[in-house]
């Protein structure tokens, strides 16, 4: 997971919440940082995403493979 798909998938997720989420939200599973810190530090888009995901409850089903654009059509 690329930040820009991180980026995509918490504001398709949280929506007007998003940067609080990101900005707020203390998350045990990157160490007791931020999501924004946890990848200021170098942590994996994709690790954060998930752990944001475990600490809200996001169902799994909404989890995996969001962020990505959808391909152009020819």
């Amino acid at each position: 997971m690329r930040r820009s798909e991180f980026h995509r998938a918490v504001a398709d997720e949280f929506g007007a919440r998003a940067n609080a989420v990101v900005t707020d939200l203390v998350l045990s599973r990157v160490g007791g940082r931020t999501a924004a810190d946890a990848i200021a530090a170098g942590f994996d888009p994709r690790e954060v995403w998930l752990a944001l995901c475990e600490e809200l409850d996001v169902p799994p089903e909404r989890r995996y493979g969001v962020g990505r654009l959808e391909p152009r059509r020819r």
